[in-house]
């Protein structure tokens, strides 16, 4: 459904260039949720607008729907819908009118586009308010509305740019469960997220992507199996001896796989957490060194991340410099 090759970005300021997207390749196929994780500012958001047809393509090829995005982007603009951060909607008219302009700007009769727009308030459960103006919606209102605008006209695939992001807890599993009907009812949907657990939750396939480049692509399951270890995480107390001693003396641990220092604490990768633990705990105290708090997990999506950037994302908010290429 759609196919990205040796994909580039580049943005020029009067400083210095600025690298968003640097040669990536990707392939989605029909009827899956892909999602595509990472911090601010890795690239995500320029991505999709190259794929979606909103940003000119430095170099390289995509295909969406089977036509070229550089040299058919009207033919492709018709088979995508597209969902912005900020959203699309008229917010003085009532949710239902700007549904049928939607269909109208597509192309649809008034009776074909009235028919949808009945069908995706049930659908999209906006009944209760679709005829009031949407100044008035809340922020998981609204964007079940954006999502029902950019999908009006039956798209091949729909493009989700962080759909959650502002979004309480319960909008946001609320959402989860609209996208994952879609998906059910066929939708082929590429969605950029920051949320590990949304990646998680939603992708049949994902892809993590940091300074302009993918650094990992696999089903949540896949890219966890590839650390096959458990994460176990020490802070120690400043006794003199300093995380420098702890981390000498744990990696020269045979079962022990890795160590890594993080701000105030030690992460280790062992393959049986729960065998380590106690051998952990016993080494640490016959070397005078005290505990203050220890942890123990299996994989996640940040442990991936971690592994493959050197930095969590949980604490990648923004790229170094300051900069946000997106």
């Amino acid at each position: 459904m759609l196919e990205a090759h040796d994909l580039t970005k580049t943005f020029r300021t009067r400083k210095e260039k600025i690298e968003a997207v640097r040669g990536i390749d990707m392939e989605i196929w029909p009827g899956e949720i892909f999602g595509f994780l990472g911090p601010n500012g890795a690239g995500k958001t320029t991505t999709l607008r190259m794929l979606s047809t909103l940003l000119p393509i430095e170099s390289g090829r995509a295909v969406v729907s089977g036509f070229d995005v550089h040299k058919s982007p009207h033919q492709v603009r018709q088979r995508i819908g597209y969902v912005s951060q900020l959203g699309g909607s008229d917010r003085l008219a009532t949710g239902r009118e700007d549904l049928l302009l939607q269909g109208e700007l597509y192309g649809m009769g008034r009776r074909e586009a009235e028919r949808r727009a009945d069908e995706l308030i049930e659908v999209l459960d906006l009944a209760e308010f679709a005829s009031r103006r949407v100044q008035s919606y809340s922020g998981g209102q609204r964007r079940r509305l954006d999502i029902a605008l950019g999908i009006m006209h039956r798209p091949d695939v729909l493009f989700l740019d962080e759909p959650t992001t502002g979004l309480d807890p319960q909008n946001r599993a609320n959402l989860w469960v609209q996208i994952s009907k879609l998906r059910e009812a066929g939708t082929t949907i590429f969605l950029t997220t920051h949320y590990l657990e949304e990646a998680d939750a939603l992708s049949n396939r994902l892809a993590i992507m940091d300074h302009g480049q993918l650094v990992a692509e696999g089903t949540s399951r896949q890219l966890k199996q590839q650390i096959a270890a458990d994460s176990v995480v020490v802070s120690l107390q400043d006794d003199g001896a300093g995380p420098e001693g702890a981390m000498r003396l744990l990696q020269e641990q045979d079962f022990v796989r890795e160590v890594s220092a993080e701000s105030d604490h030690l992460r280790l990768y062992v393959d049986d957490g729960v065998t380590a633990l106690p051998r952990i705990l016993r080494l640490l105290d016959q070397n005078g060194m005290t505990i203050k708090t220890v942890t123990l997990s299996e994989p996640t999506l940040d442990d991936v991340f971690l592994r493959y950037t050197g930095r969590s994302l949980r604490d990648a908010g923004q790229p170094p410099g300051g900069k946000d290429p997106q």
